[in-house]
Order: structure tokens, then C-alpha cells, then sequence
């Protein structure tokens, strides 16, 4: 397991969950559902279980079927390493706001499997529940976030579908503090967050990550 590869999918996690807070906002109007019959914060945190969940098999899926097409061709293995890295700078340059570089891989998820999956939405709503709760946290797990399924495809270069697993739990761990956060710490979380230099050094982290395994996939590569 590389650690540095855990502590960059927590970075990414955390620099992205300004992004989170926008695109789970018409979550949490549905959340409220359940005040009357749960505590808030068991709801918040059964979703957010039911999340990292969805992350975690989503990441030892695709970590599989990484694995299995590197274990056919070394310089398969390489083009992921090189793909992996690639979508590293693409994800730093989306968090500075630079440019929208991941739009179109919502919007590819979006007509792929999330018009599909967001049906199920009906069966769970009013959430009264504990599993309602956590199974609606599966649900929108699956929501089509560029940040998302950029991780996933960082998890093609995992060598196992635990490592898979593990590298997008620590995404999602780096997403739950400003999720279960309440109130005016949400608010004060979220302006951390998206302050302009907190955006350029995490965003110049996962850049220059990205470049260091760029590099590593193109030596193998060429030689």
C-alpha cells in the first residue's frame, strides 16, 4: 500500500467537499425528512456511511478490473499509472477554478448510470429510518461528481480491490468533515475550504502528484 497515494485521496477529498457541500445541497433538504422520527446527526452520519460505502465498492470494482487488465500487459499497467496521473492534474486544476475540467465526465456518469440508479430515490424517501438513512447515503454515493469518479479512476493502478477500497475510503474520509458538519461550522468549514490559497496549495499538491506519476508511467514506458 503507498501511503502517499492514501494521503493525496484524503487531500483530494477535503479540497473537494466545497464541491460537495453545492452539489449535496437538495440532499440535505431531504435529510430534514427525517427530524421528527431520528436525531439529525444519526441521520447525517448513517448517509455519510452509506456513501464512503458506495466509494469503497465502486473503488475495489474498478481496482479489480485494473488489476486483471494490468496482470494481461505490463504496459497496460503503465497507461493507467499514466491515465491516473493525468486525471490528478486535471482534478488540481478544477479545485483552483481554473477550469472546468471534469464537467464532462459528470456529464458522461450522468447518462450512463446515474439516470438509471437516482429511480430508486422514491423508495426511500421520507427518510424514517435508520436503514432508509444509510441506504439513501448508498444511493447518492453514486451521484455524478467529477471529483468522484476522477478518484476512480486512480484506483485502476491499485494493485488489489482492497487497496481500491482503502483509496477511496480515504477520499471519503477527506469529504465527511465538512458533510457532517452543522451550521455556522459548515459555513466557516466551507470558507476554509474555498479561500483562494487554500484551493491553490491543495490544488498544486494533487498537480504536482500527478506529474511525479506521469513521469514514473512514461520512464516505464520508454523503457
Amino acid at each position: 500500500m503507498n501511503e502517499v497515494s492514501l494521503l493525496s485521496a484524503l487531500i483530494m477529498g477535503l479540497a473537494g467537499s466545497g464541491h460537495c457541500l453545492v452539489m449535496c445541497g437538495g440532499i440535505a433538504s431531504s435529510l430534514q425528512l427525517a427530524s421528527k422520527q431520528l436525531p439529525s446527526l444519526v441521520v447525517a452520519i448513517l448517509y455519510n456511511v452509506g456513501r464512503i460505502s458506495s466509494y469503497a465498492l465502486a473503488g475495489a470494482l474498478v481496482a479489480l478490473l485494473g488489476a486483471s487488465l494490468a496482470k494481461q500487459n505490463t504496459m497496460i499497467a503503465n497507461v493507467l499509472q499514466l491515465m491516473s496521473g493525468v486525471f490528478m492534474i486535471l482534478v488540481g486544476i478544477y479545485i483552483m477554478r481554473l477550469a472546468s475540467t471534469l464537467k464532462w465526465l459528470e456529464s458522461l456518469a450522468k447518462s450512463l448510470i446515474w439516470q438509471h440508479i437516482v429511480k430508486l430515490n422514491k423508495y426511500l424517501v421520507p427518510i424514517n429510518t435508520k436503514p432508509k438513512a444509510f441506504l439513501y447515503g448508498v444511493l447518492w454515493g453514486w451521484l455524478p461528481c467529477g471529483l468522484v469518479y476522477s478518484a476512480l479512476t486512480w484506483t485502476l493502478q491499485a494493485k488489489s480491490p482492497l487497496e481500491g477500497a482503502l483509496i477511496m475510503l480515504a477520499f471519503g474520509a477527506g469529504t465527511l468533515p465538512a458533510l457532517i458538519a452543522m451550521g455556522q461550522s459548515a459555513l466557516l468549514l466551507q470558507k476554509f475550504i474555498n479561500h483562494l490559497v487554500t484551493r491553490i496549495i491543495m490544488g498544486n499538491l494533487l498537480i504536482w502528484y500527478g506529474v511525479y506519476l506521469i513521469i514514473i508511467a512514461t520512464d516505464k514506458l520508454v523503457h
